[in-house]
């Protein structure tokens, strides 16, 4: 056998090959997009969808986008934790994750300071959390936008009738 000839089977082998894999990813890909858990970590994570009752739990919930179980996870507190506790553990996240006041001065010599790591995500997390969980406790849900009762309403238009007969 020549080697060019041998190269070339070589080459032609390889492409079939890659084309083979390439053809099983892209069934795997499609396969993947079909697929939807019910019950995994999909798109309604935080169980919105499920929130379909007229509940005021429910409402909540779709209003606030974060069920109160979930807004209790982010601030590590429990069901019969008092108020109190839920601000002090408010206050003490908020501030965990909010950018520095200044930058710091830049030491003479020596070690670096720490670098400080803050997340806005994670700052707005708090606050969703902190407003469904006091939204809960006042029972207060945003009523849908209400025309002001004083405001009238344009008439119907008339009734056309049909004179040709």
């Amino acid at each position: 056998m020549s080697s060019p000839r041998a190269i070339i089977q070589i080459a032609i082998a390889g492409a079939q090959i890659f084309g083979k894999a390439f053809m099983a990813a892209g069934r795997q890909a499609a396969q993947n997009a079909k697929h939807r858990p019910e019950a995994g970590m999909g798109g309604d994570v935080s169980g919105i969808r499920t929130a379909t009752s007229g509940s005021l739990t429910d409402r909540l919930t779709r209003e606030h986008r974060m069920t109160l179980d979930e807004a209790r996870l982010i601030l590590n507190v429990k069901k019969e934790d008092a108020p109190e506790k839920i601000i002090q553990h408010y206050e003490h996240l908020f501030k965990q994750n909010a950018p520095p006041a200044a930058p710091p001065k830049p030491p003479t010599a020596g070690k670096k300071p720490p670098v400080t790591a803050y997340s806005h995500y994670l700052q707005s997390k708090i606050v969703r959390a902190r407003e469904r969980i006091e939204a809960e406790a006042t029972g207060e849900v945003q009523a849908p936008a209400q025309p002001h009762p004083t405001e009238k309403t344009p008439p119907p238009p008339p009734e056309q009738r049909d004179t040709s007969s």
